[in-house]
């Protein structure tokens, strides 16, 4: 894979994240908030474009499957 799929990656999960914080911020849930931190972080340490998918993924819906 090329560096210009990873950057569209990161930056499709980091607005999720930045969503995700947002919500949970102003709802008070803690699960949305720290989906939220994690989407955004992630990325930074995450070189493999298949692992980076794997983990946007699983964390963009660990809020819908666990409510707090």
């Amino acid at each position: 894979m090329d560096m210009t799929t990873m950057l569209l990656s990161s930056t499709l999960f980091g607005s999720i994240g930045v969503g995700y914080f947002i919500y949970g911020k102003k709802q008070a849930q803690f699960v949305p908030l720290l989906s939220g931190i994690f989407l955004c972080v992630y990325p930074y340490f995450v070189s493999n474009i298949y692992l980076n998918f794997a983990l946007g993924t699983v964390l963009v819906f660990i809020p819908w499957v666990i409510k707090l």
